[in-house]
């Protein structure tokens, strides 16, 4: 009886173990429901104009409505937010390599992209505009240069952080910089770098939104905008949150490339 007793007795463990992941897995769809919810009871309770904040219902239906250019503009604002994160992950990857190779160049440069870094974006759009026009090109490079600081400052900290006592041993061991920084710097970035992409491609979707609110006739931006203009509120915030859907997706795709590429450099508790 006691052997039955002990075969049967881990089984309490793994079943309370198994739906408590899929508790995990099933809240990121719970609470939005009751974020939802409770918009709409908000809404009710308050008797808010649409004109103020329109329920996700009125949301909802203002999508069906207006389906078709919503999808037009959410593939365009999709394609310029990529677009620019794209430049943005091979300038950033190559310039954080070259800044972080030295530290005589880390802190030359470090402070320029600081300076760079602190300018804010949609004040270029208007540089922008006159240089190439309106169109994707100026949401493209928005996109582009308001991801790139994220990038480049992990991938140069990566590098730059490099114990100097592990320096002085391959030293010791005859290692050159180049093999210092082949077998040792950059894999030590890589998480760094994998784990920036996903702020950085939040912060691409800020930039494509912003360029396309002023100097573009397509896109996300530009819809919202015209929407606004004639006080179609639900509109608006069908458009708020498509970018948003687009976001977490996004978020979710960077979040695994980050986890198959660098899931050796995550503590083995964060696997579970």
């Amino acid at each position: 009886m006691s052997a039955i007793a002990e075969e049967n007795k881990p089984a309490a463990p793994v079943a309370s173990m198994s739906s408590g992941i899929a508790l995990v897995k099933l809240a990121p769809w719970l609470y939005t429901i009751g974020l939802f919810a409770v918009w709409e009871l908000l809404v009710i309770f308050l008797d808010m104009p649409p004109t103020i904040l329109p329920a996700p219902s009125r949301v909802f239906a203002a999508i069906v409505q207006y389906w078709s250019p919503i999808w037009k503009n959410s593939l365009q604002t999709l394609y310029t937010t990529t677009v620019g994160f794209a430049i943005a992950v091979v300038a950033g990857l190559g310039l954080g390599l070259f800044i972080g190779w030295s530290k005589t160049i880390y802190a030359g440069l470090y402070p320029l992209m600081i300076g760079f870094n602190a300018i804010p974006k949609v004040a270029l759009v208007p540089i922008l505009v006159i240089w190439f026009g309106i169109g994707a090109v100026p949401a493209i490079l928005t996109a582009f240069l308001i991801s790139f600081f994220p990038i480049v400052v992990n991938v140069a900290t990566g590098l730059a952080t490099i114990e100097p006592e592990t320096e002085d041993v391959l030293r010791a061991l005859g290692a050159r910089k180049m093999d210092i920084m082949l077998k040792v710097g950059i894999p030590r970035s890589m998480p760094y770098f994998f784990g920036s992409l996903k702020v950085a491609i939040t912060l691409a979707f800020v930039g494509s939104v912003v360029s396309e609110t002023v100097a573009s006739n397509y896109g996300l931006g530009n819809m919202m905008s015209s929407a606004q203009s004639m006080f179609n509120v639900p509109l608006v915030f069908a458009g708020l949150l498509m970018l948003a859907i687009e976001g977490i997706a996004m978020y979710a795709l960077m979040a695994w490339v980050e986890m198959r590429m660098t899931g050796w450099a995550h503590r083995s508790s964060m696997s579970h």
